[in-house]
């Protein structure tokens, strides 16, 4: 269960904060993530942008592999990819 609300953090950075009593009581993660400035656009998000044919490709190529369309490598460590990466294979 997620509850989300928007606040305005003061100055001081002090919150009191009423817990709704659908939260069961116990252990939580409370997450603070600043909201988009709404007189600001995101220059990235702002802009189109079209992926060039490969990184389509790719992007079709990993889809497909979670799907289990096409067979995926698992590696058990770093060290074992990175390996498997300089064979010529």
């Amino acid at each position: 269960m997620t509850i989300e609300q928007t606040v305005e953090v003061p100055a001081s950075r002090r919150l009191t904060i009423d817990v709704p009593r659908e939260i069961p009581v116990g252990r939580t993660i409370i997450a603070f993530t600043p909201a988009a400035d709404t007189n600001d656009e995101c220059p990235l998000c702002a802009k189109s942008h079209t992926p060039n044919a490969e990184t389509a490709a790719v992007i079709r190529e990993g889809r497909a592999m979670m799907r289990g369309e096409i067979p995926s490598k698992l590696y058990n460590s770093l060290e074992e990819m990175l390996v498997d990466l300089d064979s010529d294979d």
